[in-house]
């Protein structure tokens, strides 16, 4: 890996990812990240009712039929996926096992904004893939950042969010591996933290 750019930084750590879930280890990192997912949810059962996911693409750890069950064991508990607005941001629509999804132009599949069954949703948790991430410390705490594609969606959308919507937790799906030292990436000053990180290590938390 080379940190010659983003960019090249970024389809380097998309080819590790493709082999790595070629590999016998993928299903096993899955299997943890999932068992992780699950602790955190129930530790924060009462602080969140609503979750936005994503369609995984590119070898993306998929969280679905976990959290599709985690939605259907308590009444009032809501699914959302991102849909890509225009202008860089990101809405977010209610979603259920077996809505019909519609491909972006990047092609990641995304909801109907138009769907009048599903309304718009602001999400009390995002689970947010990344290519790689990072962990930073300032004084007694701690950071986590995540590298995405490089579009900018999250950064806008969570800094957004945020003003709205204090308590909202953003947290992180990855493994182990994509951590990156600094020689490799650096967040800049327009990357949005991550309230936490989730790897098949386990939940790293800022508070």
């Amino acid at each position: 890996m080379h940190g010659n750019s983003p960019k090249s930084l970024r389809q380097d750590l998309l080819a590790q990812r493709k082999q790595f879930a070629a590999s016998a280890s993928y299903s096993i990192a899955q299997e943890a990240i999932l068992a992780s997912l699950a602790a955190f949810l129930e530790n924060h059962d009462t602080q969140i009712q609503s979750i936005a996911l994503y369609c995984p693409i590119q070898d993306e750890p998929d969280l679905r039929p976990a959290l599709l069950a985690w939605a259907q064991s308590k009444t009032g508990r809501a699914l959302a996926l991102p849909f890509a607005r225009p202008d860089k941001h990101l809405d977010f629509y209610a979603w259920e096992a077996g809505d019909l999804l519609i491909p972006s132009r990047h092609g990641v599949p995304e909801p109907d904004p138009n769907n009048p069954r599903r309304p718009q949703v602001t999400p009390d948790c995002i689970l947010i893939p990344c290519v790689g991430w990072s962990e930073s410390r300032v004084g007694d705490k701690t950071h986590y950042w995540r590298l995405g594609y490089g579009g900018g969606y999250f950064d806008r959308t969570l800094a957004q969010l945020r003003k709205a919507k204090p308590s909202l937790l953003c947290v992180g799906i990855g493994f182990d591996w994509q951590k990156l030292e600094d020689s490799h990436w650096q967040a800049q000053a327009h990357d949005e933290p991550l309230d936490a990180m989730l790897t098949e290590s386990g939940l790293f938390i800022t508070y």
